[in-house]
């Protein structure tokens, strides 16, 4: 039985402008022990899906399932259920910690408040020092002077490990990280997707990983769902996603990382932006965008399907989903064959 099951989840918004249809049918689960990355551009519905589930898109009109456990509907649950469950079984570290963390108060007592608004028995000094204890597993120096700190008084990475050991303090089952790497440097990154990879090991804690760049997922996801104008386009696991992807969105956030493709000297940015959420196109929404465009994607939506014979990797495509010959076809098309690692 999966930890958490979403089943053809819809979110949307009323605007001045019309409505925006943020989330379109996603559907994905996730087992205990296992990380699942979502991935995509800005405005693909990867954070909007996720603060959905913990019931923070306040006056959006949500349809679908959301499952946590098999038996409760993180959907429907009554606010005093859900507020029993946000923090303690589900975890999540915001994108920006600055502006999650309350500038007026301890970076120390904001972790205790945490840990006693779900656990009453625990007094303040116990609280403390689990807060202490916390930070130093997180890789804070001198925690247990730098648990009076202030926010302002944390380095970026400081403050994104300060979320990540708050998120951590009550060992939930299932941890959402929203984008816990941006406006980090690359060695920053590394530290924090390596603690984030040592707790889960340490307490077993199921992952949802979101970020725009498939490059952070490689070292820590088994399982990748590529989103794309709020629907998803392909979900495989992370060898397949690599190494045998077959939608072209996914082909083109490879295409342009800068260490896929061996010897390109340039990247290689997808052409045009992502359409309005307010008035999608016919058709499939990469089409505009896509160097692989058939008259029949302007017209109809492909359905999110079976890739060849493995029943686990999905993609929402019309190309043929044989991969040899969906490759044969980008060479016809292109005029030049995958980069070498993506048919190892």
């Amino acid at each position: 039985m999966a930890l958490l099951e979403v089943d053809d989840l819809h979110v949307s918004f009323k605007t001045t402008d019309g409505i925006v249809q943020a989330v379109r049918g996603v559907s994905f689960q996730v087992d205990a022990g296992q990380t699942l990355g979502i991935v995509g551009e800005s405005g693909s519905g990867k954070s909007v899906s996720t603060q959905t589930i913990m019931g923070l898109t306040r006056g959006a009109q949500i349809t679908g399932r959301a499952m946590f456990e098999g038996s409760k509907d993180l959907l429907t649950l009554p606010l005093p259920e859900m507020r029993k469950i946000r923090g303690a079984e589900i975890g999540m570290i915001f994108q920006d910690p600055l502006s999650s963390l309350h500038p007026y108060y301890k970076v120390g007592w904001q972790i205790v408040e945490m840990i006693r608004q779900h656990d009453k028995d625990m007094s303040k000094k116990q609280a403390r020092a689990r807060a202490v204890e916390l930070l130093k597993l997180v890789g804070i120096p001198q925690a247990d002077r730098r648990v009076d700190d202030y926010p302002h008084q944390f380095s970026g990475g400081m403050r994104q490990r300060a979320m990540i050991a708050m998120a951590m303090s009550l060992n939930p089952k299932l941890l959402i990280a929203d984008e816990p790497t941006t406006a980090l440097d690359v060695t920053v990154q590394a530290q924090v997707l390596a603690v984030i990879k040592t707790l889960q090991e340490e307490f077993g804690t199921a992952v949802i990983l979101i970020t725009h760049d498939l490059g952070v997922v490689a070292d820590v996801a088994e399982n990748v769902q590529v989103m794309y104008a709020g629907a998803v386009m392909e979900k495989a696991d992370l060898r397949t996603t690599f190494f045998a992807n077959h939608h072209p969105y996914t082909e083109g956030l490879l295409l342009s990382l800068p260490a896929y493709g061996g010897e390109r000297e340039r990247l290689r940015p997808i052409h045009g932006q992502p359409p309005s959420l307010i008035s999608l196109p016919p058709g499939c929404p990469f089409a505009p965008r896509c160097d692989y465009v058939m008259d029949r994607c302007r017209t109809e939506t492909p359905p999110l399907a079976s890739v060849g014979n493995d029943a686990t990797h999905l993609s929402a495509c019309w190309l043929p989903h044989d991969v040899a010959a969906r490759n044969e076809l980008r060479r016809k098309v292109t005029g030049e064959p995958l980069p070498a690692q993506a048919e190892a």
